[in-house]
């Protein structure tokens, strides 16, 4: 049986460049690391993340490239911090236990279009059908979370959205591949249930009671667009979120 690494490759995994890329970005989005810091040394950075220093540096300039770092020649590189593309990210809030941060990646445990549950929060039509994604989310390759994630079907499209071409980075994939921009989402915290469709691998026996966020999102236009509960184990992981 393949593990799971060479099932995320067949799932739309980010390459290990892209991966330490984003996982920055979600640090600089969410206010772990502010304007003005200086990052660590490369070749520090590169033994920490298990990768060449040529493999680091790429993903430091995808940030560059974002307009989320400055590589100074000579001093290091420091957070610019505010820029485009840094609002997405900072919607990303489980982070490791106790430590903070983690490599956040996914594994696609069902896609399909079907009926509406009818708990879910308002999505933006009147369809009594949408699109269902499941997965289970990881932060350094542990186990973490399970999600079910549900998209109006307004902005659904087979072609740009099917278990070949969706990413680990679901709302980069919403972006590149439906034209979806994630403008805002808002975030209530409770208690639910552990869903009976939850894998093995997350090691929690369904119906265990757990942490749930209940998540909506917004489109470019200020639209309702997507609605999402998210169940984890508070053990392996932490809500963070910091207030300027």
């Amino acid at each position: 049986m393949p593990d799971r690494r060479d099932q995320a490759l067949d799932q739309g995994a980010l390459p290990t460049y892209l991966r330490i890329a984003e996982a920055l970005t979600i640090d600089i989005g969410g206010g772990r690391l502010a304007a003005g810091d200086k990052l660590p040394p490369e070749r520090r950075m590169a033994a920490d993340q298990g990768v060449a220093v040529a493999t680091l540096r790429k993903a430091l300039q995808v940030l560059a490239d974002r307009g989320l770092i400055e590589r100074r020649q000579g001093s290091g590189n420091y957070v610019l911090g505010g820029k485009a593309n840094v609002g997405t990210y900072a919607l990303f809030r489980l982070e490791l236990a106790g430590v903070g941060g983690g490599l956040p990646t996914a594994r696609l445990l069902d896609l399909k279009k079907t009926k509406k549950p009818d708990s879910l929060p308002n999505i933006g039509t009147a369809f009594d059908t949408g699109i269902r994604i499941r997965r289970l989310r990881y932060l350094a390759d542990l186990p973490v979370a399970v999600e079910e994630i549900w998209l109006d079907l307004r902005w659904h499209d087979d072609n740009g959205l099917n278990p070949r071409t969706i990413s680990e980075s679901l709302y980069r994939t919403y972006a590149d591949r439906l034209g979806l921009k994630i403008r805002e989402a808002e975030d209530v915290i409770g208690a639910g249930d552990l869903p009976d469709w939850s894998p093995d691998e997350f090691g929690i026996a369904p119906g265990t009671r757990m942490i749930r966020i209940e998540r909506r999102a917004y489109d470019q236009y200020g639209e309702p667009c997507e609605a999402s509960w998210t169940w984890y184990d508070p053990g392996r992981a932490q809500y963070y979120a910091r207030v300027p």
